[in-house]
């Protein structure tokens, strides 16, 4: 992920420094990769601290750098910022801050994107590599109904996109998901979100997967129930949440390919970049994954994580002794309150 996002922030700035003509700014090119390691620095700093909290707290620099991370960061960025204010040159002003605002709106185009993905992957394979393949299946499947039905065009932008293909590749992929979902919900590797065991000291990717991974019956509606004579289907749940990542990558996520369309239009280029034959730059391959990356992280937290017990542990396993006797003070008087800590000591014996 990290490559690809280096990849792909480099093919965009050198776009701005064709179109600017700003190769012999002072310091321009170097700042805008020193603002990249910042923003990198950043994101990955607060990725550690939040997944391996426990890891953090017993390595004494990693605690040093956790404790005080958004100050570095800040300080960090306030040295890039200071650094470009004394490369000002007379006469190339509007130019600079140009090249400054383009190397903004990239990082947070590619970098915060690509850190969400980062963040996909902690929760469990299968949360990037399913919405991921149904980008490609969807991408696939459109040209080829296009190419074979397609008659209509779908966008201006892209001449070449037609609505058959845009309906035949909708289809297509919800049907690729579930199918796809059904293999991989299977999988301990794929479904378990990545963990630090302290007793072996190592990161492990093992758990009793959760409801979402677990096999269900569901009823079938009578419409369906008539036509395929089955009352129910046994699905995992995941299956379900398939639909609507798959929906997103058939009708939303294009939008991020007709967004990049639009970019390079506008600068009356052809592509990113000539990395990959016949495909352009690897910016070209990812202007969707991007978007669809967003969306996943937000269905994730919006839909299916909940709060987690084990985090919550660890953080108060760092706190100092009076702290800790104060939450439980609290805590059991709240329990008592509510009645649940008598029935809980009764049931004790």
């Amino acid at each position: 992920v990290l490559c690809v996002q280096i990849k792909c922030f480099h093919e965009i700035i050198t776009i701005g420094y064709s179109v600017y003509h700003s190769y012999h700014l002072p310091w321009f090119r170097t700042l805008s990769w020193y603002f990249l390691l910042c923003v990198n620095y950043f994101f990955y700093g607060e990725t550690v601290t939040d997944y391996f909290f426990t890891l953090v707290q017993r390595e004494e620099p990693l605690r040093i750098l956790s404790k005080y991370h958004r100050f570095i960061s800040f300080a960090l960025y306030l040295t890039g910022f200071c650094m470009f204010v004394l490369s000002l040159v007379k006469k190339h002003y509007r130019l600079q801050f140009y090249m400054f605002g383009w190397t903004h709106v990239t990082l947070l185009i590619v970098v915060t994107q690509s850190h969400l993905i980062i963040h996909n992957l902690f929760e469990g394979m299968i949360w990037f590599i399913v919405p991921i393949s149904c980008v490609i299946c969807n991408d696939i499947m459109a040209y080829m109904f296009g190419f074979f039905f397609g008659r209509t065009p779908l966008i201006k932008l892209s001449p070449k996109k037609t609505w058959e293909g845009f309906i035949g590749g909708f289809f297509s992929t919800i049907v690729f998901g579930i199918m796809l979902s059904y293999v991989m919900s299977g999988w301990r590797y794929f479904v378990c979100p990545v963990e630090f065991n302290n007793d072996s000291n190592s990161f492990q990717v093992d758990c009793e997967p959760s409801e979402l991974f677990q096999l269900q019956d569901y009823a079938l509606p009578s419409i369906l129930e008539s036509v395929t004579g089955w009352s129910t289907v046994r699905l995992y749940p995941f299956q379900i949440h398939s639909i609507a990542l798959s929906s997103f990558a058939s009708i939303v996520g294009p939008f991020g390919g007709f967004f990049a369309s639009g970019f390079k239009r506008a600068f009356k280029i052809k592509d990113f970049a000539n990395t990959i034959p016949g495909h352009g730059g690897i910016m070209d391959r990812f202007d969707c994954q991007y978007l669809m990356a967003t969306f996943v992280n937000v269905y994730i937290a919006s839909f299916i994580r909940g709060p987690n017990p084990s985090k919550v542990i660890q953080q108060l396993l760092a706190l100092r002794a009076d702290q800790q006797l104060h939450i439980f003070n609290s805590l059991k008087a709240h329990l008592t309150e509510k009645g649940l800590l008598p029935a809980l000591e009764e049931a004790a014996p």
